[in-house]
């Protein structure tokens, strides 16, 4: 498995890296994960901006410190503090109409073994009035993990985030970018893997995350600028 390291140097750039790994992942039928700690935003999803209130909760998420962005997928927006992980996993696929929940599923597990790994007693589903309300979630002591999913032909993308500290600034700065989407949310729904009882250090919580998904695949590793900048 292509194991990839770090960010990239905005988040328009992390975001030309998923596509790449996801990509390459099709042409090359060898799986890649990445586990990184996004810059600092608010990342908007599809329907936020088509809200009547997404300028005002741009603006809201502006002057909090939060660079406000938009992604072509997902559900509604999530905040990153700077301490918070995303990952994603793409695997190669021969037919886009099967396997989706299987994925899902796998997924879910091992994110829940990984943290249980560290001392977070995880469970399926989440809060009512979460962030990025969606079906595939953990929670403890509040929303930890989102789950979502983005397939194409010959590779399919299992992503999430993983709030692993901080939660009372994404408190802080979803709460008035919610109510200007119109969009109900209740702050104390957002919980950590550090108020869990695990660790609330980044690299602890990634370095799980990758062991739980490469499990005992022959693994190599590559900066995000050396996979991107790579010749198959």
């Amino acid at each position: 498995m292509r194991l990839v390291r770090g960010r990239a140097a905005t988040p328009t750039a992390d975001r030309s890296a998923t596509a790449t790994i996801l990509g390459r992942t099709a042409e090359s039928r060898e799986p890649a994960l990445r586990v990184w700690t996004p810059h600092r935003q608010v990342a908007f999803g599809r329907r936020d901006a088509n809200e009547e209130g997404y300028d005002a909760a741009r603006e809201a998420a502006r002057v909090r410190g939060f660079t406000p962005t938009e992604r072509s997928v997902g559900g509604r927006a999530v905040a990153y503090t700077g301490t918070t992980l995303a990952f994603e996993h793409a695997r190669p696929i021969d037919d886009l109409r099967q396997g989706l929940s299987e994925r899902y599923d796998d997924a879910t597990t091992t994110v829940q073994q990984a943290l249980a790994g560290l001392g977070v007693d995880a469970t399926a589903g989440e809060p009512p009035n979460a962030f990025c309300p969606g079906s595939h979630s953990l929670q403890a002591d509040g929303k930890i993990v989102g789950i979502a999913q983005r397939v194409r032909s010959g590779a399919a993308l299992v992503s999430g985030i993983v709030v692993v500290d901080n939660r009372a600034a994404i408190r802080e700065v979803l709460d008035p970018v919610y109510d200007a989407l119109g969009v109900p949310f209740d702050p104390h729904s957002v919980g950590s893997v550090a108020g869990a009882g695990g660790p609330a250090e980044p690299g602890a919580v990634a370095r799980a995350l990758e062991d739980a998904f490469v499990g005992d695949e022959t693994r190599s590793v590559l900066s995000v600028g050396e996979f991107v900048d790579a010749e198959d």
